[in-house]
């Protein structure tokens, strides 16, 4: 029964060995034409080019979830107000639910895509860098050649990039690399989701089952990512931590630009759009919008009056006096 599943865990695997082994094989070949292919360096930075490569891959389903995450806190008052009218019925209370969500366009599942997409890809990852460091095994487009390769290259010729916190090898650079990439990485998803809460939140979304869930995250994540951290490669670890990057920038700059209504980033945006509207000497749109309009003093116009409508002997004497 276990050899079973484990054939249909590898055959979803395959095609994902081969994915992302085509896109690091790809970049580090690239790199190999002024970086020397068996050092580290080469095969940091495909690493990293294979991260930013998935993560622009993703820009669309990051779209899909910040829609869905600012509706999700948008109708959390409405959320509440059904609660409370159909606490008593599990049932109705779930039909509601799923009608206003359908009504509102939020799927609350599709907060979630992009890091349930990422979770294969990075165990693909994980697997085939952890087997090509220690049996020099080949996976997809990483033959058994560059597994070896990969697997002997060291960061300043000191540090594999196969290394982890607890296989050091005895070489205590890598532990203090390790240590330093898992307090990134932790930090990065700490920052990342204290981003969203405290700033592109609406004050009565702080309350509730989803803020609730929000905040069980933003501290239990890290963790998970700090006692699992410890046993991640380098090369790992460097994938995972510029990934983290990549999303905090991203929704820095969707919450600086198209903040939710009503959240301290909107606020912020509106205060920076009346002082870029000062410094070019125009009005704001609030202000334009409150601005009076001016009333044009018309004098009224006579009425219109219909002609008297002539009988035919009238009309046949004025004919004869021409």
């Amino acid at each position: 029964m276990l050899e079973f599943f484990g054939d249909i865990g590898h055959a979803i695997m395959v095609p994902l060995y081969y994915a992302v082994s085509f896109v690091l094989v790809g970049v580090h070949r690239l790199l190999s034409t002024f970086l020397p292919a068996d050092g580290g360096a080469a095969w940091v930075l495909s690493i990293v080019g294979l991260t930013l490569v998935i993560r622009a891959a993703l820009i669309p389903l990051f779209v899909k979830q910040i829609k869905s995450s600012r509706n999700m806190q948008l109708i959390q008052p409405k959320v509440r107000e059904l609660q409370k009218k159909y606490g008593h019925d599990r049932e109705k209370l779930a039909a509601e639910t799923m009608k206003l969500y359908k009504d509102s366009g939020t799927n609350p599942f599709a907060s979630c895509l992009p890091i349930l997409l990422q979770m294969p890809i990075f165990l693909a990852l994980f697997r085939m860098l952890d087997q090509a460091s220690k049996k020099d095994k080949a996976h997809g487009f990483l033959n058994e050649v560059l597994a070896k390769q990969f697997g002997d290259s060291k960061i300043f010729d000191l540090i594999p990039v196969s290394g982890t916190f607890l296989k050091t090898g005895g070489v205590t650079a890598v532990m203090v690399l390790a240590a330093f990439l898992v307090v990134a990485m932790t930090a990065t998803t700490f920052l990342t989701q204290r981003q969203l809460m405290s700033k592109n939140m609406p004050a009565d979304a702080l309350s509730g089952p989803y803020a609730q869930q929000q905040k069980m995250l933003l501290y239990v994540l890290p963790v998970v990512f700090a006692v699992g951290g410890i046993a991640f490669p380098i090369g790992v670890l460097v994938y995972w931590t510029v990934s983290n990057l990549w999303t905090m920038c991203q929704q820095f700059y969707v919450i600086r630009n198209n903040p939710a209504p009503g959240t301290p980033a909107a606020k912020a945006k509106e205060e920076r759009d009346r002082h870029k509207a000062e410094r070019h000497g125009l009005k704001p749109d609030a202000q334009v919008a409150q601005a009076p309009v001016a009333v044009v003093d018309e004098k009224p116009q006579p009425l219109r009056q219909q002609p008297q409508r002539q009988t035919k002997a009238q009309r046949n004497k004025k004919k004869k006096k021409r």
